[in-house]
C-alpha cells in the first residue's frame, strides 16, 4: 500500500504539490480565524508554516531543498520552480490596468519608486553591517528587501551565489511578514481607509502578498487598490535591479 501511495505520489509531483499546498492554506486560514479572528492574515501563518515544514524537511533528510529533499513532497519543488513563478508575474501584471494606475495619479507612480528605492537602500545597509562588501551581493541582497521575487530574479540576472539568493529571499519573506501582521495595526494612524491611500501604500511597500493580506486583514474592498500598484512594483524592481541599481552599487564600490 504505501509502496503504491508513493509511486502514485511521485508520478504525479505536481498534482500532489497543489494538494499539500491547499492544504496547508486551508489549514492556515482556519487557524487565523479560529485563534487571531483574522487579525494575522492566513497568507502570513501559510509562510511561516511554510518556512518550518522546510526546516524540517532539511534537518531529517539531511539535504538542500527543505521540503522537497522528501520523496513525498517532491512536487512542491515544481509547483514552486522558477518556471510557475515567472508566469505568476506575468500573469499578475497582465491583470493590471494601466489606465486605473493613471487614475491615482503623479502620486502613485512617485510611490513606486520612492519604496523600490528606500526598500533597497535598507537591504543594502543591513548586508553591509553584516560584511558584504562586493557590489553582486549588495545588490541582489538589496533587491530582496524589495521583495523577495526582485532577489532572486536579479542575483539569477549577476551571477550571485545560491547562498546570497537564498538570504535576498529571506529579506523579502520577513518584510512581506512584517507587513501583513503589522498593516492593520498601522492603518489607523495612517489613513488607510480609502482606494487612494491603498494605492499609494502599495507602491510604497510592494510585496503584492504583504500588501494583499495586510489590507485582506484591514478592509477586504481596499485590497484589488494596493495590489494594483504593488503589481507594478515587483516588475519595476525587476527592472531597475540588474540594471540602474546595479551600476550604481558597481559605481559607488568601484
Amino acid at each position: 500500500m504505501y509502496d503504491s501511495l508513493m509511486k502514485v505520489i511521485s508520478g504525479y509531483g505536481l498534482i500532489s504539490g497543489f494538494a499539500v499546498i491547499g492544504a496547508a492554506m486551508w489549514f492556515s486560514y482556519w487557524l487565523s480565524r479560529r485563534f487571531t479572528r483574522g487579525r494575522l492574515h492566513g497568507s502570513a501563518i501559510a509562510i511561516l508554516l511554510g518556512l518550518v515544514l522546510s526546516y524540517i524537511g532539511g534537518a531529517l533528510t539531511g539535504g538542500q531543498k527543505g521540503l522537497v529533499d522528501i520523496a513525498m513532497f517532491s512536487g512542491i519543488g515544481l509547483l514552486g520552480g522558477a518556471m510557475l513563478r515567472d508566469f505568476a508575474i506575468v500573469a499578475t501584471a497582465f491583470g493590471v490596468s494601466v489606465e486605473e494606475l493613471k487614475r491615482a495619479g503623479y502620486v502613485g507612480v512617485l510611490a513606486l519608486f520612492i519604496g523600490v528605492f528606500t526598500s533597497f537602500i535598507a537591504g543594502v545597509a543591513v548586508a553591509m553591517a553584516f560584511g558584504y562588501t562586493d557590489a553582486v551581493s549588495l545588490t541582489t541582497i538589496g533587491t530582496g528587501a524589495v521583495t523577495y521575487i526582485v532577489g532572486p530574479i536579479t542575483g539569477a540576472a549577476l551571477g550571485a551565489s545560491s547562498d546570497v539568493m537564498a538570504l535576498s529571499i529571506a529579506a523579502g519573506l520577513v518584510k512581506a511578514i512584517l507587513v501583513m501582521i503589522a498593516t492593520p495595526f498601522v492603518a489607523p494612524y495612517i489613513g488607510l481607509n480609502n482606494p487612494r491611500s491603498a494605492v499609494i501604500f502599495g507602491g510604497l511597500i510592494g510585496t503584492s502578498s504583504g500588501v494583499a493580506g495586510g489590507l485582506a486583514a484591514t478592509d477586504p474592498k481596499l485590497v484589488p487598490y494596493g495590489c494594483l500598484t504593488a503589481a507594478f512594483y515587483t516588475a519595476l524592481g525587476c527592472l531597475l535591479g540588474p540594471s540602474l541599481l546595479f551600476f550604481i552599487m558597481r559605481g559607488m564600490l568601484g
